[in-house]
């Protein structure tokens, strides 16, 4: 179990999928070993005028209905971890993203108060996955509840451009939960040729080829993390076509599903299609970990 100094954060914002989120970060809390920071983000206008010239009071920390509201549910309840309380003024979705450099990762609903109810993913979702600095998960609204876990955590794999932290991530994490480790690995549809009949024939060879390819490289790059974590048993799925499709269905009977941001692009905080997608119709928590390339870490 990591004995880091870095808290887990969790981001409420008074709505159900925020309490949701809470929840799930209380449980990453513990089996993290690291404290819990429960954060609101909010902005208070007085009058437009006021706001403008910056003229306004914001409430402090006793003020915070939305923290109070947490502060009295977990009030007296055994088996937290230890916890402390943050509210901050201003725009969620600009607030939010900026608390991740001293956090081991950020938790917040996939969808909060405000804007159209129909939405899937909140700004505020888009913004932290996009832009923080730690990994954060975003918590799927659901019904009923949290069920039990399945055992399982799936990690989306690029084998084409793989990345350390990522992959890292997703073993660390399995191992905490003693849970198996399956990695998707999408590749491309093979070539389609005309046949002398004029008839599109698909190449299987060269489909066969590629699965061949792409398990081979993701297999290299596992290794040492396979090492690392001895005691997480893997299952490798190489498959072709949607790796978004692959691994929302991969996601009904998962805890966890860790990811990948695409690297960033000047100018650009828009997510990658594959991970907006799994964002969108993920059945299960989504993890987003900010890619770095760095070597194996020595220690969980």
């Amino acid at each position: 179990m990591d004995q880091s100094p870095h808290p887990v954060i969790a981001a409420v914002d008074g709505s159900a999928n925020g309490t949701r989120a809470l929840e799930w970060a209380v449980s990453q809390a513990l089996m993290a070993g690291a404290p819990l920071r429960i954060v609101h983000a909010r902005l208070y206008m007085n009058n437009i005028g006021a706001a403008l010239s910056g003229g306004f009071a914001e409430p402090g920390l006793d003020d915070d209905p939305v923290l109070i509201r947490v502060r009295e549910a977990l009030d007296g309840r055994a088996g937290l971890p230890p916890i402390e309380y943050a509210s901050y003024p201003g725009a969620p979705d600009r607030v939010l993203p900026q608390l991740g450099e001293d956090a081991q990762v950020m938790v917040l609903g996939s969808r909060g108060r405000g804007g159209f109810a129909s939405l899937l993913l909140g700004s505020n979702g888009i913004a932290c996955a996009s832009q923080a600095a730690c990994p954060v998960v975003v918590v799927p609204r659901a019904e009923p509840p949290l069920h039990d876990p399945y055992g399982q955590v799936v990690l989306g794999l690029n084998s084409a451009a793989p990345d350390a932290s990522t992959t890292y991530f997703a073993f660390r994490e399995a191992a905490r939960r003693g849970a198996r480790l399956r990695v998707v690995v999408a590749h491309a549809w093979p070539g389609r040729t005309f046949t002398a009949a004029g008839a599109i024939g698909t190449a299987a060879p060269e489909e066969t080829a590629n699965a061949h390819e792409v398990a081979a490289l993701a297999a290299v790059h596992l290794r040492p993390y396979a090492e690392r974590f001895p005691e997480v048993r893997i299952e490798q799925l190489s498959a072709p076509g949607d790796a978004a499709g692959h691994l929302v269905a991969a996601s009904q009977a998962a805890d966890l599903l860790v990811i990948g941001r695409h690297r960033k692009r000047p100018l650009s905080p828009r997510l990658c299609s594959v991970t907006n997608a799994v964002l969108l119709h993920t059945a299960c928590p989504v993890a987003v970990v900010p890619l770095e390339e760095t070597a194996v870490p020595a220690a969980a």
